[in-house]
């Protein structure tokens, strides 16, 4: 049963990872699975051949170039919000083992899909408001915050996936209290004083 927690909670915190960027986690499971540190469910193999590594190296490569460049950042979060779902929901049902098909699934959607998606509305909402702020020049910080997130997260839940979950939980707290603070200030103030 603990290593049951442990596969869900690993899935959960990776897909979470895939809110910050898509590939960058897919890529570093798919290391981990390539060199035998990582065991995958037997229907997600592929996500640890050779294959899959190079393709997903060369994935991360781009998507990390190309949120440094100006209005292809903020492109690239309206194409992002899917893929992030699609790639939390992939990862979360790869790592999920020893489980039926039903209840991973559905765990990989709700739970991996779910966090991901919420991970990367929440970065979507920041980038938008950094763009209206700066005009575009502080999502280079935005941008750069969000690698070393996907990447820390991403080790993290290898290495101990109850801290990387302790992380998701603290960023999206932190996000919240943000979005609300900065959503606050946008409303008008309905002549008040």
């Amino acid at each position: 049963m603990a290593n049951l927690a442990l596969s869900v909670v690993l899935g959960v915190a990776l897909a979470a990872a895939t809110g910050f960027r898509v590939f960058l986690p897919m890529l570093i499971a798919s290391s981990a699975a390539y060199s035998g540190y990582l065991h995958l469910d037997d229907g997600f193999a592929w996500l640890g051949s050779p294959s899959a590594l190079f393709m997903l190296s060369v994935a991360a490569l781009v998507e990390v170039l190309a949120y440094y460049v100006p209005v292809i950042d903020n492109l690239l979060d309206v194409v992002s919000a899917p893929a992030a779902f699609i790639a939390g929901t992939i990862l979360s049902a790869a790592v999920m083992t020893d489980m039926s098909p039903m209840v991973k699934w559905t765990a990989a959607v709700i739970a991996g899909g779910g966090v991901a998606g919420l991970t990367r509305g929440s970065i979507w909402v920041l980038r938008a408001h950094s763009t209206v702020l700066t005009g575009g020049l502080g999502n280079f910080l935005i941008s750069t915050a969000e690698l070393g997130g996907a990447a820390l997260i991403s080790f993290l839940a290898l290495a101990a996936p109850i801290a990387a979950i302790a992380l998701v939980a603290l960023f999206l707290y932190v996000a919240m209290r943000l979005l609300r603070r900065l959503l606050g200030r946008a409303k008008p103030s309905n002549g008040r004083t």
